[in-house]
């Protein structure tokens, strides 16, 4: 089965941007000979997938916001905390500030942070 093939197959996008309940087992390592691309690590920019469930899990995400990778952060751990939800999503803001980067919260369950030069679309690709 060919790197597409296997992408349909296995909901990639689903995975990262939809639906409840995901953990790393979820996710599916890909051999990057398959896909036909540069080394991982020759990459300048990393995705993280990271999940909020508290003040503390947040200077990771700043962290690697900072560096110039881009953080996909499940909140759905956060949402039944309502001064950290604010506090958290305030910070959060702030850092996309500051590297001139941006954020938006898909649904209630997860936040996209880019850094400079990136910017996250409001509209979906198939409309």
């Amino acid at each position: 089965m060919d790197a597409a093939g296997v992408l349909a197959r296995m909901g990639f996008m689903e995975k990262i941007l939809g639906g409840r309940g995901r953990s790393t087992e979820d996710y599916v390592e890909l051999d990057i000979d398959m896909l036909g691309s540069e080394s991982a690590a020759d990459a300048r920019n990393t995705v993280y997938i990271a999940e909020i469930g508290g003040q503390e899990d947040v200077i990771a995400i700043k962290d690697a916001v900072y560096d110039g990778d881009i953080v996909i952060a499940d909140i759905t751990r956060l949402r039944t905390k309502d001064h950290t939800v604010e506090h958290v999503m305030d910070e959060l803001r702030q850092v996309a500030r500051e590297v001139d980067g941006d954020i938006v919260q898909k649904g209630d369950d997860q936040l996209i942070i880019v850094p400079s030069g990136m910017a996250i679309s409001r509209e979906k690709l198939n409309r």
